[in-house]
């Protein structure tokens, strides 16, 4: 998992972007992943553990009346969780977790539900929302597995996104240098 933070963070050095990260089920836990990465400061913004639904509303901006009809355990809410951290704390980059870890059901939830997103810039510059990314899981094993399994998935989901977008960006300049040979 640290190499997945450490991956993470260097790419966003890289690219001079930075990361927020609103938690729900994992508790603090994929702050304290990237923050046991060497020189995290350079990219990371901060993180809001918002655990009790109210506060995801409150602090982070989820649409109560979405809360009230779906319960916090959504991939909207998650959705909403990752953009409303990044506008938050001013940040490029927002990764969210909500979910239900055990041992019992939520929101009408059962246990190892898990909903993860990404959100980000559409582009350089541009300060506008991409819509972002959301994975919904069902993970098995208790409590700790599953929590270590949602910040794993959270990683990875934002270093899929930062990879394939530098690797778009890549593309975009191989076909204007080699545009007119």
């Amino acid at each position: 998992m640290t190499s997945t933070a450490a991956d993470v963070l260097r790419l966003l050095k890289v690219r001079g972007e930075t990361l927020a990260v609103a938690e729900s089920l994992t508790g603090g836990l994929v702050a304290a992943a990237i923050t046991d990465v060497p020189g995290a400061s350079q990219a990371f913004r901060g993180s809001v553990t918002a655990y009790a639904t109210e506060v995801k509303h409150q602090l982070l901006g989820v649409d109560a009346t979405l809360l009230d009809q779906r319960g916090a355990v959504d991939p909207q809410v998650a959705a909403q969780m990752a953009d409303g951290v990044r506008k938050a704390l001013g940040a490029d980059w927002g990764i969210s977790t909500t979910g239900v870890a055990g041992p019992d059901p939520q929101d009408g939830q059962p246990v190892g539900t898990v909903h993860v997103a990404v959100a980000g810039p559409l582009g350089a510059d541009s300060g506008t929302f991409d819509g972002g990314k959301v994975a919904s899981l069902r993970l098995n094993g208790g409590r700790a597995e599953i929590r270590m399994e949602s910040v794993r998935s959270v990683l990875g989901l934002l270093l899929q996104e930062l990879v394939g977008e530098q690797t778009g960006n890549e593309r975009a300049q191989d076909t204007e240098q080699n545009g007119g040979t």
